[in-house]
């Protein structure tokens, strides 16, 4: 975009740092192959005018030649800007001064009494890639540039030309004022999708951990108690690293919801779109040792979204992890799933003694993270829902998720 500094001296710097990012070149990129078809256009509309003109220079070879100049540095210029590798100063103080001395040569070329200048229009293809470029400041600079030659040429400064100077006064910076406009919307939109794609990991890494590493822990910790003895220290080293782990992926939780408040993206948008049976995913629930699963799933296979099925799995194994040690290892449970015309529903219930009321809120704000996590949170990615019911009677969860995108 703009010169750096060196070593060994101090370089012009047009825009400010750290733009040479994959979107801002994206960017500038299509607005150069936009600019390529305009130079085209005015170059065909400036050979054209000269060619009825002709007979108003009084140096017919000298219009012949400017002519020429025009359509030999079109292409030149259209090879020039097509690769950002290209686009350096050499080659836009050329442009320009290609541009500039066209300008300059059109008094002698067509005599004191000249109304219209050889290139005409033909200049705003160097004005405008400077624009692009350099932003509103080498906008600027190529206004005044192609300004002051214009009027140089003039014997007098009409309405007509001061219609004319005063558009490329304003329009060049214009121009790139709204190209650097866009190319940080691009650069801001690109580090935002990158660092919501971080957060969702994070988030996905946190549920991992509660689903394995801290449920080890929680037994350890309980089991260890049990025992006596030795197993008394290795609990309380257990309940350390528990707690210590459940506060790092608190604080996790907090920069994913930060991450996706400022993106403005959906979660779960990476999800493999393949479809996959959830009925026998869930069957294989029924496997389990602890607590008592039973798994009652329709006859016929269930597909959803592979990403949507693991998810929905992970978020009814998170479940009957609860029963297990909330209500007991060989308590009873039941997972039930449900085809329904534009959703899939897994509940699961338990007939231990329910939840107390404030307790979910309680277990958040010690970090106990598996409601909101491991349940809500993976519901939540997938755009569905977790609705809990919990009484004397027992706890259900009925997770739903969208029935879009999984038919086969």
């Amino acid at each position: 975009m703009g010169e750096r500094a060196s070593s060994r001296g101090v370089r012009l710097r047009l825009v400010p740092p750290g733009w040479r990012d994959a979107a801002a070149v994206a960017v500038e990129n299509r607005m150069f192959r936009a600019l390529a078809v305009l130079r085209v256009v005015l170059l065909l509309n400036a050979v054209a005018l000269n060619v009825v003109r002709r007979d108003n220079a009084e140096h017919v070879v000298g219009l012949w030649v400017c002519v020429g100049v025009m359509l030999v540095w079109t292409p030149v210029a259209l090879w020039g800007y097509a690769s950002p590798r290209r686009r350096r100063t050499p080659l836009l103080v050329a442009d320009l001064a290609v541009a500039a001395a066209l300008l300059l040569v059109s008094l002698p070329v067509k005599g004191d009494d000249m109304r219209a200048t050889v290139p005409g229009f033909w200049i705003m293809g160097a004005l405008l890639a400077w624009a692009v470029h350099w932003r509103w400041r080498g906008g600027l600079v190529a206004a005044v540039v192609l300004g002051a030659a214009d009027v140089s040429v003039r014997s007098e400064l009409n309405q007509t030309n001061y219609g004319h100077l005063f558009l490329i006064a304003i329009g060049a910076p214009i121009v790139g004022y709204l190209a650097e406009s866009l190319q940080r919307m691009a650069a801001e939109r690109d580090r935002a999708e990158r660092e919501a794609a971080a957060a969702e990991e994070r988030a996905r890494l946190a549920r991992a951990v509660h689903d394995g590493v801290l449920q080890v822990l929680a037994l350890t910790q309980r089991r260890g108690a049990e025992l006596g003895g030795p197993g008394v220290e290795l609990a309380r080293l257990a309940g350390e690293q528990e707690a210590a782990l459940r506060s790092l992926i608190r604080a996790q939780d907090t920069l994913t919801a930060d991450a996706r408040g400022e993106a403005g993206v959906e979660p779960g948008s990476a999800a493999d779109d393949r479809p996959v049976d959830v009925a026998g995913a869930l069957e294989a629930l029924g496997g389990r040792p602890r607590p008592d699963v039973r798994v009652v799933t329709p006859g016929v296979p269930v597909p959803l979204p592979a990403g949507h099925a693991r998810e929905l799995v992970a978020a009814a194994g998170a479940c009957l992890d609860n029963v297990a040690v909330h209500v007991g290892e060989d308590a009873p449970a039941w997972v039930l799933l449900e085809d329904l015309d534009d959703r899939v529903v897994v509940t699961v219930r338990d007939e231990g003694p329910g939840i107390a009321p404030g307790r979910l809120d309680a277990a958040e704000a010690d970090g106990r993270l598996g409601v909101t996590g491991s349940i809500r949170g993976r519901l939540a990615d997938l755009g569905g829902t977790a609705e809990l019911t919990t009484g004397s009677f027992g706890t259900e969860w009925e997770l739903g998720v969208p029935r879009a995108g999984g038919d086969t």
